[in-house]
């Protein structure tokens, strides 16, 4: 099982990229969305994969989060997906989309990736609502990108003291994700059952309620009885 690439990007095509590592050419299939995002031929790169093994083919699938990663292997789960169209889904609403998406029912948002019906969508909703609270959980690890560990200069210059640490800020998908999982978390030691606290953190969210205590207060208010 390959779980992960990082090399040198060779070269860049409309659905996949080559990158190089250790003198092997790993072909990846990526969705637009991680296209995107990747640098261009010549840079180094990071993804993690997916080996799909078929009787008469193997492919890899490419993506940036562990998140991506493990919404991709849930929406092939789906009958009528395949790793194709999963990896649509994926590159037209994000993980971030596709859990908010399920978790509020939304079958309008999972249409609008290429190749998915009414019926498909209705599917992608009903079998895995129950899971997209797990996948919401994840929290930072799961938004947190590949990192880059190996980069080989081909022409190393003479070494020089180490500069002194720079302070990074705190990535922002990673951030958002932390507090959703500690607003998921607070919710279910509440008492309230998973796909509930999910659904309302999703609304939360939806609402623009942001950080922890702002996306607790707003789930808190729309999960209170009504009347």
């Amino acid at each position: 099982m390959i779980g992960k690439v990082t090399g040198r990007i060779d070269y860049r095509a409309a659905d996949h990229v080559l990158i190089e590592a250790h003198g092997v050419g790993y072909v990846v299939y990526c969705s637009d969305r991680t296209l995107a995002a990747l640098p261009g031929p010549g840079a180094f790169a990071a993804l993690y994969t997916e080996l799909v093994v078929r009787e008469d083919l193997l492919q890899l699938f490419g993506f940036l989060t562990l998140a991506e990663k493990e919404w991709h292997r849930l929406l092939t789960s789906v009958q009528g997906i395949g790793a194709r169209g999963a990896l649509a889904i994926l590159g037209t609403l994000g993980p971030e989309g596709i859990a908010r998406a399920i978790t509020l029912g939304d079958m309008a948002a999972v249409r609008k990736a290429p190749g998915v019906g009414p019926k498909t969508a209705q599917r992608v909703i009903l079998e895995l609502k129950d899971k997209a609270p797990a996948m919401m959980a994840l929290g930072a690890k799961g938004a947190a990108p590949a990192s880059v560990i190996d980069q080989p200069d081909a022409s190393p210059e003479p070494r020089t003291a180490a500069p002194a640490p720079v302070a990074v800020a705190p990535d922002a998908g990673a951030t958002l994700a932390d507090a959703r999982a500690d607003a998921l978390s607070a919710l279910v030691n509440l008492g309230y059952g998973q796909g509930d606290a999910a659904s309302a953190v999703a609304r939360a969210e939806s609402e623009g309620a942001e950080g922890t205590q702002a996306l607790i207060r707003t789930a808190l208010r729309l999960l209170a009885p009504k009347g």
